[in-house]
């Protein structure tokens, strides 16, 4: 299950500038002068997902939790902000949703590059569980999406549409009868299912009538719904109308095995569409793993270790439900494609060895867990778009209990954040045990600054903590809206919209490690602190 902020993407703004006018001019009066300013022709936008650079968003949720923390703790939340990961939206008006969409929208436009955005506002989302929340019903979840879509309009966007949205469905029936245990009181049994499918429908088309927006349905994990159930739901939902499906979102299951189960759940929808529809009960899945090329022997498959064609262990083997598909399709090929959350499955599952009995939660902020791979638009693998961070590493899963009365968490020995806050301890982790691993960030910024008259003004001291030689060295920034930057001391630079560059002078252009470098910036508007900074492409700390 996902357990996922339940707010509002919020376009947040800068702190005020830290230090006083006399700071700020001792070391500006050490610079040189070099001043310069000049536009620059704003890039096109690639409308498709595969080969897109994604976009880091400089207001995200994990920049804004970094701006209360010191230490250690705020230099991870400052490495992972420096990574794309997904912006959430989960509340608001129609109008309201418009206007948040529209403000990343525009600012990655701007950059020519790929937002991606999660839609997280169902009815009755997560059950009212950890994420609890949602529009009030269908006609105002419908409303909320068609101002979702008014906020990307032309532009491009990859939209995740609702985490949870097929794997938790209220008073659902599965294909073998089964009565889901989701059946609150408070929705109409008779009718909450075919309402889930009509809110993801209108969502699917509404978003795939835009010119240049993509939209992934949910596909669950590889340790959830088997195949055949989740394409039937998918197909329901509308996934012949859409860019595809995605895995993972929020779980720690191995890219590897969700890529199986991924190319899986493509074969059946090509079996149970065009060679024989409806029939997804044929579908080879992960529950049983016997197929032609074991000689119809198999066993279910395991999560604990990575599932390969040749694995020695039966319980890691996937041949058997590929001869299967080979089988059943003959010519016929999957299209349907998938992206894999990676945000926190670098080490794979917690394998909680029975603890807890039924209750352990092992989606639920487990232990000693690693960031995956890092988001890519250029996996390799055909049916595989993106390995994307969905779920916002370092935001907390919820306050697991794990079937005691809380309010600790017992396998932690702390009480958890509460669903979407920051969770220093298991960014910590994350970073800890990354795989593959991921380098600290090397440089560091300095700003002093201050109010004046109707702007501001702020020297900015950059350390060069790496080990290569900058020449020149580059210093960009995202200012807050309404700042307009007019002389830099100790630079040239230019400012296109919100996005601002400053390359090093002529006589002190060069860089070297473990040596810092000053500027000067007088300019309009807020005097209000960037939250990072970037030296020749790559994020510092602050």
């Amino acid at each position: 299950m996902t357990h996922l902020p339940a707010r509002l993407h919020p376009r947040s703004r800068g702190r005020t500038w830290a230090l006083g006018t006399a700071a700020v001019l001792a070391i500006g009066l050490a610079v040189p002068l070099s001043t310069s300013a000049a536009g620059a022709e704003e890039p096109d936008a690639d409308p498709g997902l595969a080969g897109s650079e994604l976009y880091v968003d400089p207001w995200s949720t994990t920049l804004e939790a970094a701006q209360s923390l010191t230490g250690q703790a705020r230099d991870d939340a400052q490495l992972l902000g420096s990574i794309a990961s997904a912006d959430w939206f989960t509340s608001g008006t129609p109008a309201e949703v418009e206007a948040a969409v529209d403000d990343v929208v525009t600012a990655a436009a701007a950059q020519g590059r790929m937002p991606v955005l999660v839609a997280y506002n169902l009815p009755f989302r997560d059950c009212a569980q950890y994420s609890a929340g949602g529009a009030a019903d269908t006609t105002a979840y419908t409303a909320w999406i068609d101002g979702f879509v008014a906020g990307i309009g032309d532009r491009a966007a990859t939209v995740i549409l609702e985490p949870d949205g097929l794997g938790i469905i209220p008073h659902y029936v599965t294909l073998s009868g089964e009565h889901e245990w989701c059946q609150p009181a408070e929705v109409p049994a008779e009718t909450a299912a075919s309402d889930r499918f009509a809110q993801l429908n209108h969502a699917v088309d509404a978003i795939g009538a835009l010119p240049a927006a993509s939209v992934y349905l949910d596909g669950t994990s590889s340790a959830w719904l088997n195949v055949g159930e989740i394409s039937d739901r998918l197909i329901k939902a509308g996934v012949q109308h859409a860019d595809g499906f995605f895995l993972n979102a929020s779980n720690y299951q191995f890219t590897a095995n969700n890529t199986a189960f991924g190319t899986w759940i493509s074969q059946c929808l090509a079996y149970a569409t065009e060679v024989n529809p409806g029939d997804f009960g044929s579908c080879g899945n992960q529950y049983w793993n016997g197929g032609p090329a074991t000689d119809w022997q198999g066993v279910g498959m395991s999560p604990y270790g990575e599932w390969v064609a040749d694995a020695a262990d039966p319980a890691l083997n996937t041949s058997g439900v590929d001869s299967r598909y080979a089988a059943i399709l003959g010519g016929v090929e999957p299209r349907t494609h998938f992206v894999i959350d990676t945000s926190r499955n670098g080490i794979g599952p917690w394998d909680h060895e029975g603890r807890y009995g039924d209750t352990h939660e092992d989606w639920c902020n487990p232990p000693d867990r690693g960031l995956g791979a890092r988001p890519d638009t250029t996996t390799g693998t055909p049916l595989v778009d993106a390995y994307l961070w969905i779920k916002v590493p370092g935001e907390s899963d919820g306050k697991c209990y794990r079937g005691t009365a809380g309010r600790l968490d017992p396998e932690r020995g702390i009480e958890d954040p509460a669903a979407g806050q920051w969770f220093a301890e298991q960014a910590r982790e994350l970073i800890a045990l990354a795989n593959p691993p991921i380098a600290p960030l090397d440089c560091h910024v300095k700003v002093a600054g201050a109010k004046v008259g109707k702007g501001f003004l702020a020297s900015i001291v950059v350390r060069n903590n790496g080990s290569d030689t900058l020449a020149p060295w580059v210093v960009e920034w995202t200012s807050v809206e309404g700042q307009k930057v007019k002389r830099v001391v100790g630079g040239s630079f230019t400012q296109d919209g919100a996005d601002v560059v400053v390359t090093g002078p002529r006589v002190h252009a060069v860089l070297r490690p473990g040596k810092t470098t000053a500027f000067v910036v007088t300019g309009t508007g807020p005097a209000e602190e960037p939250w990072q900074f970037r030296l020749n492409g790559k994020a510092c700390t602050l």
